[in-house]
């Protein structure tokens, strides 16, 4: 589980990275939303590691509300991005 979360939790940079360089607004949206969904199964590992108290309370409350802080302003760059997408 944990190799789970690394992998997830390192994908949000590296996705994010690529969008930077992307190719087009099409391109730059689904590169976020990528990010965004290898957020929310960050988020899912983080709470799986929590029920099986693999981390502790501690240590969950000090990763969880940034991860849902990243997943809320990834949300955001998706939903502006497609909704500037729609109006072009």
């Amino acid at each position: 589980m944990s190799k789970q979360l690394l992998r997830s939790g390192t994908s949000i940079g590296a996705n994010i990275a690529e969008a930077k360089y992307s190719e087009s607004s099409v391109d730059f949206i689904h590169k976020i939303y990528v990010a965004l969904k290898e957020a929310n199964e960050t988020e899912y590992w983080l709470d799986i590691l929590y029920k099986t108290n693999y981390i502790t309370e501690n240590q969950y409350k000090s990763i969880v509300p940034d991860s849902r802080e990243l997943i809320k302003i990834l949300s955001a760059i998706t939903k502006t991005g497609r909704k500037s997408q729609e109006s072009n």
